[in-house]
């Protein structure tokens, strides 16, 4: 679990393809500082597990299913990415729950700091203005919803140490809703709560 509060912008070091797993190499002093072999470690919003680490750098493997399901795919030597390790049971909860399982890709509209950002269809009806939504690995709070697109005010400090201040229009971005709405929808759908609390 995660909060989507970043805590260093990485580099992708190497990108080695595979026929089973593609090995993605990433420069990260401080995360990499007590990174183990099966840690998971958020990639841009995207849950990956270490595999191999060294001084400042940590690996990880990505499927196929994963590389084409999110940006993972498009990542390039040198990139910069936004990078979280899972919170603790005694961290501050700073911005709201992230499972790092990305819902789909969304392409950015307008940039930071009035980010647009158009969304893959039946993901926008779980947002609502002042609700949350996790961009590339970033909390953010809702602006405005619309039919296919949401908006989000990006303030300068988040921009400067994240991957979004260097966003432009038409770039792909990871996205997950808030798993809250996720699961009052399936309960919802699912029937009527009885009066003991199960469902119907």
């Amino acid at each position: 679990m995660f909060t989507g509060i970043v805590e260093e912008l990485g580099e992708v070091r190497a990108v080695e393809p595979a026929a089973v797993a593609t090995r993605l190499v990433f420069e990260a002093p401080l995360v990499a500082s007590d990174a183990a072999v099966g840690d998971s470690i958020a990639v841009d919003g995207t849950c990956l597990t270490v595999v191999d680490t060294g001084p400042g750098w940590w690996a990880a493997q990505a499927v196929p299913e994963t590389l084409g399901r999110t940006t993972l795919g498009r990542l390039r030597p040198g990139d910069p990415v936004n990078l979280e390790r899972p919170v603790r049971p005694d961290s501050r909860l700073g911005g709201h729950l992230v499972q790092g399982h990305v819902d789909g890709v969304g392409e950015i509209v307008a940039p930071a700091p009035d980010l647009v950002v158009r969304v893959p269809a039946g993901l926008v009806r779980y947002l609502v203005p002042k609700g949350s939504v996790t961009v590339d690995g970033c909390s953010l709070t809702v602006v405005d919803v619309t039919a296919d697109a949401f908006s989000v005010a990006v303030i300068p400090h988040t921009a400067a140490v994240t991957t979004l201040g260097r966003k432009t229009a038409g770039d792909a971005v990871n996205l997950e809703a808030d798993v809250i709405a996720k699961y009052v929808e399936r309960l919802l759908g699912a029937g009527a709560v009885t009066p003991y609390g199960g469902l119907g």
